[in-house]
C-alpha cells in the first residue's frame, strides 16, 4: 500500500464517515490538532524515567486515536468506531484523583519544567489546551460533533498536569514554584 494517494491535492480530505472536508475546516483543524498531542505525547514518552508516566501516555495514545476517529466520522453516519464517551472522561477523573495522591499538594503557582520528560508532558499539556480551544471552535459552527470530547480534553489537559508534576517528582526533579516580581 502506497503512503500518498493523490487524493488530497485539492486541498480536500475524506472523513471516515465518507464526507469531503477542506483540510482548513474546523473539523479537519480539531483532529489534527489532537493528532499533534499525540505526537507531543510521542516525544514526551521518549524522554520520561518513570515507567507509571510512560505506560500512561501510551494508554492515552491510543485513546487520542479513538478521538481523532470520533471527530473524523459525522453523528449522520452510524460509525464504525467508539465513540468518546462519560465513561472515558470518568475514567480520567480516577486517574487524576490517583496520581494527585502520590505529589505533594499545591498550595502554590509551579513553572512548567523539570526534567526533560516532566517539561514535556506539561507541553503537552498546553497542546492539549490548544486542542481543546480548537474544539470549541468546531462544536460552536457545527452541531454534528460528539462533544464528550470537549470533556474529555478538559479532564486530560488535567491529568497531564499532574503527569508532568509526577515524572519530575519520581526523577527526583525540584518543581520551580513561581515568584511573581513585584
Amino acid at each position: 500500500m502506497k503512503i500518498y494517494t493523490g487524493r488530497g491535492d485539492q486541498g480536500q480530505t475524506s472523513l471516515f464517515s465518507g464526507e469531503q472536508e477542506y483540510k482548513n475546516s474546523a473539523r479537519v483543524t480539531a483532529y489534527g490538532a489532537l493528532d499533534e498531542l499525540n505526537s507531543v505525547l510521542g516525544v514526551a514518552h521518549s524522554f520520561c524515567q518513570s515507567q507509571q508516566v510512560k505506560d500512561l501516555i501510551i494508554s492515552l495514545q491510543g485513546k487520542l486515536f479513538e478521538a481523532g476517529a470520533d471527530l473524523a466520522t459525522t453523528k449522520k453516519k452510524h460509525p464504525r468506531i467508539d465513540r468518546i464517551g462519560e465513561a472515558d472522561w470518568r475514567e480520567l477523573e480516577t486517574l487524576i484523583d490517583d496520581l494527585q495522591s502520590q505529589v505533594p499538594p499545591l498550595n502554590k503557582f509551579i513553572l512548567p519544567g523539570g526534567s526533560q520528560g516532566g517539561a514535556l508532558v506539561h507541553l503537552a499539556r498546553t497542546v492539549c489546551r490548544r486542542a481543546e480551544q480548537q474544539l470549541v471552535g468546531l462544536i460552536r459552527d457545527e452541531e454534528d460533533v460528539n462533544t464528550e470530547i470537549l470533556i474529555y480534553l478538559n479532564r486530560l489537559s488535567d491529568l497531564l498536569f499532574v503527569m508532568g508534576r509526577l515524572e519530575n517528582i519520581l526523577t527526583g526533579e525540584q518543581e520551580e514554584i513561581w515568584q511573581p516580581e513585584r
